[in-house]
């Protein structure tokens, strides 16, 4: 390992360090409030870990982790909390704890507002990189699955609700089955509406002043929307595999 490369892991194992710090610093604040189970805790340090393995694992050795992927670093430490605390949320209720249901959605509000943060600041800095999308991607797909555990701990929306949050994981098992799934989608401004969308409407439909029928609505809205994308991606990859068997040809 030669200085320049020594120098920049330091400096990955420092970030990583101060993310720590920063994601047991919210899990204590946000214990503190809700008062949740203690295997709040265990689900909070074990998202932790794993999001650490993957940065080490998947980052590559020898360049400046960069500003933005610092930036989607700290949020990602927020949406681990926040999703960590989504299962417990079961002893809440619209009559007693609208205020703790406020401050929570609120919170959410912000990892999305951070959510348009990073990608601002990695091209006004010129540090986009492929791994700093795919993380950011990974951050929003387990955000959206956290908020659907906290509309189903809410009874906002029955177990169904849940396929909002699983679709994309369901989509990256079967590229183990069919090989084309694994394919590079380009840009599309559908995909991040869609997703903007669902966080969106869940966050919503969370909120203690929702009505049941809007959330619920609104919610079925964003599955079929998700669907349509879903089925838009598949069909691009499967034709853009015919092209290439053609040129091959």
């Amino acid at each position: 390992m030669d200085s320049r490369t020594h120098r920049f892991h330091t400096s990955l194992m420092a970030d990583l360090f101060l993310a720590a710090l920063l994601l047991l610093a919210a899990a204590a604040g946000l214990g503190r409030v809700f008062d949740p189970a203690p295997l709040f805790y265990g689900l909070v340090i074990g998202l932790g870990a794993a999001t650490g393995i993957g940065v080490c694992r998947f980052w590559p050795a020898g360049v400046d982790f960069g500003l933005a992927n610092r930036v989607t670093l700290a949020r990602g430490m927020l949406v681990l909390a926040l999703v960590s605390l989504a299962p417990f949320l079961t002893n809440l209720t619209y009559s007693s704890s609208g205020n703790l249901l406020w401050l929570y959605v609120s919170l959410c509000l912000i990892a999305l507002v951070l959510d348009g943060v990073d990608g601002k600041v990695a091209r006004a800095t010129g540090t986009e990189t492929r791994f700093g999308a795919r993380f950011d991607m990974e951050l929003d797909a387990l955000f959206i699955l956290g908020l659907c555990l906290a509309v189903m701990a809410l009874e906002r929306a029955g177990v169904w609700v849940l396929a909002l949050g699983l679709m994309r994981y369901g989509f990256v098992l079967a590229g183990a089955i069919w090989p084309v799934i694994n394919g590079t989608l380009p840009e599309s401004f559908r995909r991040k509406t869609v997703c903007v969308w669902q966080l969106v409407t869940l966050m919503v439909a969370l909120l203690p002043i929702t009505p049941d029928a809007l959330a619920f609505w609104s919610l079925l809205l964003a599955l079929a929307l998700l669907c349509y994308s879903f089925a838009t991606d598949l069909r691009w990859l499967y034709r853009a595999q015919e092209q290439n068997r053609n040129t091959d040809q």
